[in-house]
């Protein structure tokens, strides 16, 4: 398989997701390295470039709430899911389950 085709499909694919990542991830407020450590950890590795804009964005859109931390040498700014991210957090949880149904069972047809 072309490594280029996979990779560029690959990463479509992970670009519909990180949104549900990060809204599940941030129940616990977390700064945005440590969010960078935890999906990597879990196997959902982001690039930072585009993970600051999109903390941005989600808490532009107040699917995110934020806050500075300057007890430490270093400020960091704490993000964490708001009520309305949490709200549709559950939505798109509930249509992925239910696209990986549809997958699955697609597959299986294909078998």
């Amino acid at each position: 398989m072309d490594h280029d085709l996979l990779a560029g499909h690959l990463q479509e694919l992970r670009r519909g997701t990180v949104v549900l990542a990060c809204l599940a991830t941030l129940e616990d407020p977390r700064y945005g390295y440590a969010l960078l450590e935890t999906l990597d950890r879990a196997g959902f590795a982001v690039d930072g470039n585009t993970l600051y804009p999109l903390l941005r964005r989600l808490e532009k859109q107040g699917l995110l709430t934020s806050e500075w931390n300057t007890d430490e040498a270093r400020p960091r700014k704490f993000y964490r899911t708001s009520p309305a991210g949490a709200v549709l957090r559950a939505h798109l949880m509930t249509e992925w389950r239910s696209l990986d149904r549809a997958i699955v069972g697609l597959d299986g047809e294909t078998s």
